[in-house]
């Protein structure tokens, strides 16, 4: 099976210029986490930095300890009270180190799970801003996808930086003790981890430079794994006997995956390996040197300890500095991946003036020379459409698959913006209406609509979740689409959980479910109502009756139809036809059928199979 092949880690691998440039993102990161809880950070900042003070003053307590014990074996052996005092003093100090290792990592959890909330509210938010059209688009559900897993991955980011500048403190203490001491220890230290540095720095960016480059093969692999072991594909996975085939794919994209990051992953333990043996043999090479300065007596054996203990806790802690320098540029690549979705904007960059949509419609909608192609394409979906829906009128929009009539109606409802062309409500561009207004007129039934796991009254609020409360109008809205007698036959009634998703649940068949995401557009008080293939899955009687329902309810309201039934499209006042993304004839019914165009040609097509 051969798939395409991600680009070479090495050839998309970011400079160290491009990683520290990331670190610019971390003061936002940080902002962030501050409006989730201040009292939080400061008692993690408070308790960091006496957590920070400990390491010094515990060497020194353990020379002055050491001091003591050979000062007392020399003079009067009986004199134990001030070694006891300092024993009491250092035993403070551990319980103390417990208790401020316990608190920061109690506020650590409680902040990052506060961040995770948060950015992924925001994510939501942010995401509801973008067009349509961009969610289509391939590139931009990679950077969707890489950022969607920042919301809950950086919690240990907060961590690293946090510890990073509680050890800074604690490093610049041990250090001002060596100086103190012995200065030429600080020589060798410096060559002891510099190499170490070196190689976290580069494979930091190496792997992260892989895992973007896999970004769509990982999307697809959790794609496969999600429609492998899931209730909506169950009954095809089965028939079809697509487990195999399904197993075999993730398996081969998997192992690929696989066997990329372990070529990298045992490079950098080799590595790693190397320079950390170079550390090694710099410490010992100074122990050494500090035990000959004892044996000789320009030290002292408490001097002993506190040089070789700070040099030792100096050594893994620069090691540990610079190692989790890396992983925290590393992290800040994959925090740029967040924030830069987070500063994208929506395609549409329309001056709008944020008119407050009509109360009432008046001439109806214009359509002038409205064209639509998705970003990086090069075919045209539609274009040069000219025609206008006027007030009140009911549009029914026929063609054949892929003609253009969903795209037509999501360009309606500014789902999608025009490439070319304006649409005119009212003759003033559509665009020109504050955006959440103008959706707030529209009700539409998509033929793809959602099948949400809530209650049946939660299904049926989602086309106005403002009146979830509002049980009067969730009636009324099933009645409108009968789905009342659907909703009857369940157990619970309106609260009864749709869907076997969730313990309790009851599944709908198809033309159940219809009705119900048909209420939906009954929620609003919609003046233009759309429904593209609404009853596609309802018997002949059931749709008749929803028809002769719809037909009612937007007696004076503007209406848009789709339908590849002519038992229903016959009941608009007008029929748009469209081919090829343009308009090929429009009129009525019976105009249609006497011009013995397209239409007429589907209309007798649909007819014969009924005779």
């Amino acid at each position: 099976m051969e798939r395409r092949r991600p680009a070479s880690s090495e050839d998309e691998k970011p400079t160290f210029l491009e990683s520290t440039r990331a670190l610019k993102y971390l003061p936002r990161f940080f902002s962030m986490i501050w409006q989730t809880s201040k009292p939080l950070f400061l008692a993690n900042i408070i308790a960091r930095l006496f957590k920070s003070a400990l390491p010094v003053t515990m060497l020194w307590l353990g020379k002055l300890i050491i001091d003591e014990v050979v000062l007392q074996t020399q003079s009067d052996p009986k004199v134990y009270q001030h070694l006891y005092l300092l024993l009491a003093i250092e035993f403070g100090l551990v319980i103390l180190s417990d208790l401020l290792s316990r608190a920061i990592c109690l506020c650590d959890g409680l902040l990052g799970d506060l961040y995770a909330n948060k950015s992924s509210v925001d994510l939501i938010r942010k995401a509801a801003t973008m067009d349509l059209a961009q969610f289509e688009d391939p590139t931009f559900y990679d950077k969707l996808d890489r950022a969607r897993r920042q919301t809950t991955g950086r919690v240990s980011l907060m961590t690293m930086v946090l510890f990073q500048l509680q050890d800074l403190i604690t490093v610049a203490s041990l250090l001002a003790g060596l100086i103190v001491f012995e200065p030429w220890l600080v020589i060798i230290l410096i060559i002891a981890i510099i190499p170490s540095f070196i190689n976290e720095a580069y494979f930091s960016r190496t792997t992260y430079s892989l895992i973007k480059s896999w970004t769509p093969e990982r999307r697809e692999l959790d794609y496969i794994r999600f429609i492998g072991a899931s209730d909506a594909t169950a009954k095809e996975i089965k028939l079809f006997g697509l487990s195999n085939f399904l197993a075999k794919r993730f398996s081969f994209l998997a192992d690929k995956y696989f066997n990329a990051n372990k070529k990298l992953t045992i490079r950098r333990s080799i590595f790693g390996s190397i320079f950390h043996i170079v550390g090694d043999l710099a410490y010992y090479g100074a122990y050494v040197l500090i035990i000959i300065r004892t044996v000789t007596g320009i030290v002292t054996l408490g001097d002993l300890t506190f040089l070789s203990g700070a040099f030792a806790r100096l050594r893994n802690q620069l090691q540990e500095i610079f190692s989790r320098l890396s992983k925290i540029t590393e992290d800040a690549l994959y925090l740029q991946d967040y924030f830069s979705f987070m500063e994208m904007n929506p395609l549409s960059n329309f001056p709008t003036k944020n008119l407050p949509f009509p109360p009432k419609i008046v001439s109806g909608f214009r359509f002038e020379n409205v064209g639509f192609q998705y970003p990086s394409a090069d075919r045209w979906v539609i274009r040069h459409l000219n025609f206008k829906l006027k007030a009140g009128e009911k549009l029914a929009l026929v063609g054949e698959n892929g003609a253009g009539k969903t795209t037509l109606v999501k360009l309606l409802t500014r789902l999608y913006e025009p490439t070319e062309g304006r649409i005119y409500l009212d003759d003033i561009d559509i665009r020109e209406y504050e955006v959440t207004a103008y959706h707030e007129a529209v009700g539409v039934i998509f033929q793809d609509y959602v099948k949400y796991y809530f209650t049946a009254a939660e299904n049926i609020a989602v086309g106005k979740i403002e009146l979830l409360h509002n049980q009067e109008k969730i009636e009324s809205a099933a009645q409108a689409s009968l789905a009342d007698q659907v909703v009857e036959k369940l157990p619970e009634k309106y609260q009864q959980m749709l869907g076997r998703r969730f313990s309790g649940g009851k599944d709908l068949s198809g033309g159940e479910w219809q009705k119900i995401a048909l209420a939906r557009a009954y929620m609003k008080e919609a003046q233009l109502l759309i429904l593209d293939e609404p009853t596609a899955t309802l018997d002949a009687r059931a749709e008749y009756e929803a028809f002769q329902r719809f037909a009612e309810l937007t007696s004076g309201k503007t209406a848009v139809i789709i339908s590849h039934r002519f038992s229903t499209v016959r009941m608009a006042d007008r029929i748009l036809v469209l081919s090829q993304g343009q308009v090929l004839e429009l009129g009525s019914h019976e105009e249609l059928v006497a011009t013995k165009g397209l239409y007429a040609e589907l209309f007798n097509l649909q007819a014969a199979g009924y005779q």
